[in-house]
């Protein structure tokens, strides 16, 4: 798109081409780093959620991965969210979809807390041993979504697309030291300064520990 407006006398560069777009929701088709893959010899576990009643904190926890664009490549976004408060409990940003770093970050949260229930999709991160076996060693019961439903894990669907909009894509970090400090002032903004509508305009910290709100 950029050379084909520079072909037509329009002197704009790529940065700027890539953020009018986005600005127009127009978006290029092409491959993406797949974040979600399934082992087939790992457990896949049933669906809790649907129908289920997410009344309290800690109830209900959720993990996903997303890819994060950088100008040299991408790395990974993982984060570890409470249901009822979207409170988010951890997150790793690691280079690879290796499952050490959502490992990481299961034993991050639970050293938090401890939630009823752990939903997730059924990708090889998820479904790997290791990481089931912490939740079964932790009496959690595991929950994960059923292939091809992004919105069975949708309130951390909701933050993926609230962080590359809100900041990463606006920001369009140089360096992964950059993008991790921008990553950790967001995450704080997130959980402790904006209030959400959905909360009855409360932060996630005000709901996921119980504090007075704002009204």
């Amino acid at each position: 798109m950029t050379a084909r407006l520079n072909g037509h006398g329009y002197a704009v560069n790529r940065k700027r081409v890539a953020r009018l777009m986005r600005q127009m929701g127009l978006q290029a088709i092409y491959p993406r780093p797949r974040t979600s893959t399934a082992h087939p010899q790992h457990k896949k576990y049933p669906y809790l959620l649907r129908g289920l009643a997410i009344v309290r904190p800690n109830q209900v926890w959720s993990a996903d991965i997303t890819y994060v664009p950088l100008p040299t490549g991408f790395m990974y976004l993982v984060a570890v969210m409470d249901w009822f408060s979207r409170f988010v409990l951890a997150w790793q940003l690691p280079n690879t979809r290796d499952g050490l770093f959502c490992l990481d970050a299961l034993r991050c949260t639970l050293h938090q807390g401890q939630p009823d229930i752990f939903n997730t999709d059924q990708g090889a991160q998820f479904t790997a041993t290791a990481f089931t076996g912490e939740l079964e060693a932790a009496h959690v019961q595991i929950s994960m979504d059923g292939r091809g439903r992004a919105f069975d894990n949708i309130f951390i669907e909701r933050l993926w697309r609230n962080v590359k909009y809100e900041d990463i894509y606006v920001k369009e970090y140089p360096t992964v030291p950059a993008l991790e400090r921008g990553l950790h002032t967001y995450f704080q903004l997130y959980n402790y300064e904006r209030p959400h509508q959905s909360l009855d305009y409360r932060t996630p910290a005000d709901v996921h520990f119980g504090t007075p709100g704002v009204r």
